[in-house]
């Protein structure tokens, strides 16, 4: 029987930043993750109203960070497959491609008590053998009543304590076009892409 287990750490990253690493650090080790595929969505379905950067700017970020660590891997099961990526499908995907790993979603504590409104998700909780929660201080989140409206979610929770890094893609997006700080937000390399392509001004 396999070792193996697999994260899976699903976003726009539009643009990867340094919250991104660290968390995906954090899983690696809390979870005991043996890889960590980082699955990049070219149109979420609950970003539709939103403006997004192209695709080919989001994947070129991406493979700057993710060629700097072994354990991480560019996952393109959504990008090799038509709209819309719903969660619950990619999970049953990497099931059938990898049926002796053991799959863990990573998720944040928001979307964890928002998960009973995801599509399908009484089928994207049967497709994880594991559901690893990105905790944040101070939250907090009824697991009775989740329970109650996802019956057998919560022995497939795995709780991580992740650093306080308010940190969101979004505001250093705004910070770039309003032209306030962000170097450091950002790993060197997606840095200098930014400014090089003049992605956000």
């Amino acid at each position: 029987m396999s070792t193996e287990r697999i994260g899976v750490f699903g976003g726009t990253f539009d643009p990867p930043h340094i919250g991104h690493l660290i968390l995906a650090a954090e899983a690696v080790s809390q979870l005991h993750l043996t890889r960590l595929f980082w699955v990049l969505t070219p149109t979420p379905p609950h970003k539709l109203d939103q403006p997004i950067t192209p695709l080919e700017h989001r994947l070129a970020m991406l493979n700057l960070i993710l060629e700097k660590d072994l354990q991480f891997e560019l996952s393109t099961i959504e990008m090799d497959r038509a709209d819309p990526h719903y969660a619950a499908d990619t999970m049953f995907l990497l099931a059938e491609q990898h049926p002796e790993a053991t799959l863990v979603l990573l998720i944040g504590g928001d979307s964890l008590r928002d998960l009973p409104t995801w599509h399908l998700a009484p089928n994207l909780v049967a497709a994880c053998h594991e559901i690893g929660v990105m905790r944040r201080p101070g939250d907090a989140i009824d697991l009775e009543a989740l329970e109650a409206r996802l019956p057998g979610v919560q022995a497939k929770l795995r709780f991580m304590e992740a650093p306080l890094l308010d940190i969101a893609s979004s505001e250093i997006r705004r910070r770039v076009h309003q032209g306030q700080a962000f170097r450091y937000y950002l790993p060197p390399d997606v840095y200098n892409y930014i400014l090089d392509k003049r992605i956000y001004f």
